[in-house]
């Protein structure tokens, strides 16, 4: 069985590195690059998904996914639409419905942020602009109830972006559990990679 670990806008694969050390290094953890599943397209999320999904379903066995922000959106549309391919879902600061306002608001401080600052992501500015851009009508809300594998949700206990979506969607998952991280905002696996990789072993030890 595979673990895959998806990572959130701004981060990369090693943005895990941390948190699987916590795990015990564990093998069976795949940490793929997002940016890697648009092959040259267009930068919009309809081509990140897609191009996600196939990857997905490369893969023969059931498979446990987690992920932070854009990575836990994608886990989490994946999860809806492949009930039978998922085991288990770990989402970690992850809106199901996006907040329009706070995407503009976003987008105005991409575009007064220095291109430079963006260097080290593998995305340029206007690139983090579309991709936010495009993702302004996603809302998964009525689908929520149908999910029926396992779900972790995770947040930040500093995270006041995020923690209202967090309780709402432990009420609307059947089969959920929510944890909060203390001493840590919306990139928990940065800010505290030690507590965060405790609690998915934990979760994974017994789905």
């Amino acid at each position: 069985m595979k673990y895959m670990f998806l990572h959130g806008l701004g981060q990369n694969p090693l943005s895990w590195e941390d948190t699987i050390k916590s795990m015990e290094g564990r093998s069976d953890i795949v940490c793929p690059d997002l940016f890697d599943f648009l092959h040259n397209e267009e930068i919009c999320y309809k081509n990140l998904y897609r191009g996600f999904s196939e990857y997905c379903m490369s893969f023969s066995e059931p498979i446990d996914i987690c992920g932070l922000s854009l990575g836990g959106i994608l886990a989490l549309e994946y999860g809806i639409e492949n009930p039978d391919k998922v085991n288990s879902l770990a989402l970690i600061g992850t809106q199901y419905a996006m907040p329009k306002s706070l995407l503009r608001l976003q987008n105005m401080i991409f575009r007064m942020m220095p291109g430079k600052m963006f260097d080290q992501t593998g995305f340029g500015k206007k690139d983090f602009i579309n991709l936010s851009k495009s993702m302004m009508d996603l809302n998964f809300e009525p689908d929520l109830k149908n999910i029926s594998c396992p779900v972790l949700i995770v947040c930040g206990e500093n995270d006041k972006v995020n923690k209202r979506a967090a309780i709402e969607m432990k009420e609307k998952i059947a089969d959920s559990k929510i944890v909060f991280i203390e001493n840590s905002g919306h990139e928990v696996n940065k800010e505290a990679p030690e507590a965060l990789g405790k609690t998915l072993k934990l979760f994974f030890k017994n789905t």
